[in-house]
């Protein structure tokens, strides 16, 4: 009979479920298939959307609404006046914008973004919402201590600045426009676009850099 180290089983069996899919996502999974067995969805269809709404609509649509705001001042007074209006200019009014509130960060002000009660998101201009937007623990937290929970996304607010925190309904959702950064007055829109994160549009970046690629 061989001999084994049940330490070592131990570590194996670990590192191997430590690779499987989360139990939501193995529902979804179910569900789908379950789905298309059935005929009633084509799974390319699906990803066709996961894909577009990752890689195509969010966050670009938002990075370009926030970067002609930085550039275009009437833009920017006629989106923070009718903000489902001035987007429609883009093309990008949908369902999750038709009511639309954006509010601007300034030295003074910082804006966070959450849904207490479920997890309503502009989709249409942010995409796919992260996962952390809709777990139980930041739609509590994020209310009740909002600079701590700040502070676990690396944001540190001095505090002499306010923190409004908005809550998100079915009928009223949020974009924030964050400060511009500094030394980019000789940039153009497409440039400060992919300046732009998707979590400085949610509230949980705040000090954009020059520097920055990619709509985290």
């Amino acid at each position: 009979m061989s001999e084994h180290d049940s330490s070592k089983v131990v570590k194996i069996h670990e590192h191997l479920h430590s690779h499987l899919p989360s139990e939501s996502a193995l529902r979804v999974k179910a569900l789908e298939t379950l789905l298309v067995e059935k005929g009633l969805v084509d799974s390319r269809t699906i990803d066709a959307w996961v894909e577009a709404y990752t890689d195509e609509i969010g966050p670009k649509r938002g990075a370009h609404v926030v970067a002609k705001a930085w550039t275009d001042p009437d833009y920017k007074r006629r989106l923070m006046e009718d903000a489902p209006s001035a987007i429609d200019e883009l093309g990008y009014l949908g369902t999750a914008t038709a009511h639309l509130k954006v509010v601007e960060n300034t030295d003074k002000i910082h804006n966070l973004v959450v849904c207490t009660l479920c997890s309503c998101y502009p989709f249409s201009l942010l995409g796919i919402a992260p996962a952390w937007y809709k777990a139980a623990a930041y739609r509590s937290r994020a209310v009740r201590d909002p600079r701590g929970v700040l502070k676990e996304f690396g944001i540190e607010i001095d505090d002499e600045v306010e923190i409004r925190v908005w809550d998100s309904t079915a009928e009223l959702r949020y974009l924030v426009i964050p400060q511009r950064p500094d030394d980019t007055d000789d940039m153009d829109e497409a440039s400060l676009a992919k300046l732009v994160t998707r979590n400085s549009m949610i509230g949980t970046d705040r000090d954009l850099k020059p520097d920055t690629q990619g709509l985290r």
